[in-house]
């Protein structure tokens, strides 16, 4: 009797460690292609709108969330919104005119709302005295859709050391 006890218990014991070791449940499908595209579109969006109407067009394009977060160039950590759109009031009136291109752009869909993204950025800023800078970015981030289309949710920028810039420019 006592055999036969242990043998259920341990048939037991490895139907439920069998069990409770199986894959999770796989998470709803989504259009993967569909988001990417929408995605990158709204990344060249963003550019190509900086580049019509200035600096100050990046706010149609930033999540205004408790959520979001920006590490700029120059700066050691990430701060919020209020301080990146300071910054940016702070910046846009001493530039005329600023020319962006993604030199290299991955997009990697995580669901239906939510994206991450890395890419290479070609950067030329004209300022109002008249100096042009050039110089090269990475930058990476998370995109997230909101009611009124893809928006960025958090992310770094850093600039390229110089000799890392070949090919670049």
């Amino acid at each position: 009797m006592t055999h036969f006890l242990a043998k259920n218990i341990l048939f037991l014991w490895i139907l439920a460690s069998f069990i409770s070791c199986k894959n999770p449940a796989p998470q709803a499908s989504f259009d993967r292609d569909l988001v990417a595209r929408e995605a990158e579109k709204m990344l060249q969006d963003y550019h190509t709108s900086i580049e019509k109407d200035g600096l100050l067009a990046e706010f149609a394009f930033l999540d205004s969330s408790e959520a979001f977060f920006w590490a700029p160039p120059g700066l050691h950590s990430a701060v919020d919104y209020d301080s990146i759109r300071t910054l940016i009031l702070q910046i846009a009136p001493s530039l005329q005119k600023s020319e962006l291109e993604w030199k290299s752009l991955k997009v990697i869909p995580l669901s239906e709302e939510f994206a991450s993204y890395t890419g290479i950025i070609s950067a030329t800023n004209l300022d109002t005295a008249g100096n042009s800078n050039h110089s090269t970015l990475i930058e990476s981030g998370t995109l997230i859709k909101r009611a009124d289309g893809w928006k960025i949710l958090n992310g770094q920028t850093a600039l390229l050391p110089e000799e890392t810039q070949i090919g670049y420019k």
